[in-house]
């Protein structure tokens, strides 16, 4: 168990393909880095693009499963089980600390683990021995909703429970796996990607809750925002005044920016 005394940080990563799972590449030795030097929370809650529901519901399993969710990739990304328990003490308490923040909640006793949590977690914690619990979104809510959940949980972050919204910077599939890609990263998506990075570092939160009508080509960098909400989950947990520190940044193909932050 880490000795830390301060804070955790609350984490926003860009998860990228399931073939993160087994080809780190350098986002994915950047997130083993930032692990080894936070050292092992007490347990971690994951905010994936990859489950959406109507209200907020908190995995409870005990033993959640391995979620393979996502078809025609090499055999060896399915026979991968990352076998973190689970807590549902622990989700009993995100519970309450919606409620009192007038945020309804459930608990879903059944489901696992899918890829935008256990992906990353893979070289973070490849152990798999911290709890992992999962907290879904509601891509229809908007990022006012997303940012009221992160602060709810912010008290979180001083029982050494590590908060990490797990969705992209972009995310815009059918320009990243186009037949006939242009050279080199798309305009639009660094255009979208350098805006927020400088609203990120400017604490500018009031801008970037406003980020689908504000940021330039928001709709083209993310035809739908499950992608994107994660980060305001991030940034709440961060409470109402934040440092930023990038993790990583960089592109995967022309259209994924991939970047990583933790706020302070």
């Amino acid at each position: 168990m880490s000795n830390r005394s301060e804070r955790l940080p609350a984490l926003f990563i860009s998860h990228g393909s399931p073939m993160h799972a087994i080809e780190a590449g350098a986002a994915g030795e950047a997130w083993t880095t930032l692990a080894k030097r936070l050292g092992k929370p007490r347990a971690i809650l994951m905010v994936s693009a990859h489950w959406e529901t109507n209200v907020p519901m908190i995995t409870g399993s005990p033993t959640p499963q391995t979620i393979h969710d996502f078809g025609g990739f090499p055999d060896a990304l399915y026979r991968i089980q990352y076998r973190a328990p689970g807590d549902p003490a622990l989700a009993e308490r995100m519970q309450t600390l919606l409620r009192e923040a007038d945020i309804c909640a459930g608990i879903e006793p059944h489901r696992g683990l899918d890829h935008g949590a256990w992906s990353p977690l893979l070289h973070m914690y490849p152990d798999a021995d911290v709890p992992v619990l999962q907290l879904s979104i509601q891509s229809d809510r908007g990022a006012r909703h997303h940012l009221a959940m992160g602060r709810a949980l912010q008290t979180l972050r001083d029982d050494n429970v590590l908060i990490i919204g797990s969705g992209h910077m972009t995310h815009n599939l059918r320009d990243a796996f186009s037949s006939r890609p242009a050279p080199g990263v798309a305009e639009y998506a660094s255009e979208f990607r350098n805006w927020v990075d400088a609203h990120i570092k400017e604490a500018d939160i009031d801008t970037l809750l406003d980020w689908d009508t504000q940021a330039p080509f928001a709709t083209r960098a993310h035809p739908s925002p499950e992608h994107f909400l994660p980060l305001f989950v991030a940034l709440g947990a961060a409470g109402e005044h934040w440092q930023t520190e990038t993790v990583f940044e960089g592109f995967m193909g022309p259209a994924l920016a991939m970047d990583a932050y933790a706020f302070n």
